[in-house]
């Protein structure tokens, strides 16, 4: 044998051993358990970055189970007026609607309205239009009718839409008779017990506001009205149950209540400031001394939004309007005298827990270098560190919405399996809501943005010839969404090559997140449109 050439075979490494050397699975493995890891600067920026992120996210997240146990343990302490009004006693209630463009629903709204069973005598309904559409004609011809019927309603519009909301209401009660100002928008249908059900809590003089959960004409809809109706009911069934129920403040969620004049007055009445003027005014009055009362077994119907847009751009509002509240009063909050610590760090959780949403976006960017950087330190870390940090972050917020699916449908336990998608929607919304963060944080005004509805009460009724009218644009967003899609497929592909499997079901929720919220804004119509053709063909 040649001698060179015999030298190069045995100076040549075993191919095993290089295989183990080159491929990063053998070479930190998956058996890998040291603490030992030496981490470089970019390990180091990564990893403070993450759980900085997931620490604060930990933290909402104990905020959020406290609201559980409160929930749990104050469920059966139901509210109960101080006493009965007699028939004769019964206080005058004017009925405010305010309108904004909305054709498809105003009618039913009336009919709603006009069967309430009070007194006719001591109620007068206002239907405050600030329609720039054939909404005027119609509204104004259904007050025509019902005035000719006998009903005490009024039919006032402005061309001037100052103020928005706030300022149709402000307007309105100039001339209300009322001393309690009962509010529905334009998309509830009251019940005709409605009333019967708020005044006899106003006997207590203290009492200022009484607020209504709302229920859901077409939550069997679509996978988007299911999703919705869980998320809402989240929050009137959790929050404003655990916060009323524990003297922690909430607030009047701008319809479905009823408010004493006196309450609205003496707190300043409605300002326009903020887009969100109903958390505005219920927290001014509670810091005035006003109590409220939240009546988590009583409802009110309400349509929800069909269309992916027309839900986030009524999500970004609410979000934008919270911050605005939160930089408004919060220096007042903290320094109010009569307010347990408690009530403040309750409060600041409240106005500014959708400052979540920008830590969110750097989170989901960090999740293909958190891959890297973890997937290098092996299995003690995660375990030590990753792990219980992840499980807070996540459990709370399926225990939040595991505990309102348990109390609202306690014989359909299978609507658990929509937990997942709802928090993957949560997720979707965070470049929605990070704009609209921003904006409240640096005092960028916009108008009001109304959530179009369409009178869409079952799974037969079309929106999209009327969305042609009031739909809205989708924006540059989807794009961003479909982006963060498609980087959550690269790292679930990632996971399952270096066969970190644990990570993969959150990385799932993130790509569902991004990925439906994504699809659904920029295809929604067409998509629906494909499908009724197709349907039709069948």
């Amino acid at each position: 044998m040649n001698p060179l050439f015999s030298f190069f075979l045995q100076a040549a490494p075993d191919p095993e051993l290089v295989r183990r050397a080159t491929d990063p699975i053998l070479r930190h493995g998956r058996d890998n358990i040291s603490y030992l890891y030496s981490l470089d600067a970019f390990d180091w920026t990564v990893i403070v970055l993450y759980f900085t992120i997931l620490g604060l996210l930990a933290l909402l997240g104990v905020y959020r189970v406290r609201m559980v146990f409160q929930f749990w343990r104050y469920r059966n302490i139901r509210p109960a007026p101080a006493r009965r009004y007699a028939e004769e006693e019964l206080p005058r209630i004017t009925v405010q609607l305010p309108l904004f463009n909305e054709l498809y629903v105003v009618e039913r709204l009336l009919e709603s309205v006009t069967a309430l069973d009070y007194p006719r005598h001591l109620l007068d309904i206002q239907v405050l239009d600030d329609s720039t559409d054939e909404t005027v004609k119609i509204a104004a011809a259904a007050v025509d009718g019902y005035r000719e019927q006998g009903f005490d309603i009024h039919y006032i519009h402005r061309a001037d839409r100052t103020g928005f909301k706030a300022g149709a209401l402000e307007n309105g009660l100039k001339s209300a008779k009322g001393e309690l100002i009962a509010v529905f928008d334009a998309d509830f249908t009251p019940r005709p017990d409605c009333l019967r059900k708020m005044v006899d809590y106003f006997s207590d003089e203290r009492i200022g506001m009484v607020q209504m959960r709302w229920s859901h004409i077409n939550a069997g809809y679509s996978l988007l009205t299911r999703i919705q109706e869980i998320m809402l009911d989240g929050h009137f069934v959790i929050e404003q149950t655990s916060r009323n129920r524990t003297g922690a403040f909430f607030n009047f969620n701008g319809t479905a209540g009823m408010w004493r004049r006196l309450a609205i007055e003496w707190s300043g009445g409605w300002q326009h400031d903020t887009l969100t003027e109903d958390t505005d005014l219920s927290f001014r009055a509670q810091l005035m001394g006003w109590r409220f009362v939240y009546l988590l077994d009583e409802d009110v119907p309400a349509e929800l939004p069909v269309e992916m847009n027309a839900f986030k751009a009524q999500q970004r509002r609410w979000a934008k309007g919270l911050v605005q509240v939160g930089k408004k009063l919060m220096p007042r909050v903290w320094r109010h005298p009569q307010l347990t610590l408690q009530q403040k760090i309750e409060l600041s959780f409240r106005l500014f827990g959708n400052c979540a949403a920008p830590l969110m976006i750097v989170l989901s960017v960090l999740h293909i270098p958190v891959l890297l950087v973890r997937f290098n330190q092996g299995l003690f870390h995660m375990l030590l560190l990753d792990v219980p940090l992840m499980l807070l972050a996540t459990l709370s917020v399926v225990s939040f919405y595991g505990a309102t699916i348990l109390y609202r449908y306690p014989n359909q336990k299978r609507r658990l399996w929509m937990i997942p998608i709802v928090m993957g929607m949560g997720i979707g919304l965070v470049f929605s809501n990070t704009r609209a963060v921003i904006e409240g944080l640096l005092g960028i005004k916009s108008s009001f943005v109304r959530t179009p509805k369409y009178r869409v009460e079952n799974s037969k009724d079309n929106w999209l010839q009327q969305a042609r009218l009031y739909g809205r644009k989708h924006g540059l967003l989807p794009l961003l969404e479909l982006a963060f899609a498609l980087y959550f497929v690269g790292a679930v592909l990632y996971a399952l090559r270096s066969h970190i499997y644990a990570t993969i079901p959150f990385l799932m929720i993130f790509l569902l997140g991004y990925g439906y919220m994504a699809f659904m804004s920029l295809f929604q119509g067409p998509a629906r449109r494909i499908v009724q053709v197709l349907f039709r063909r069948g």
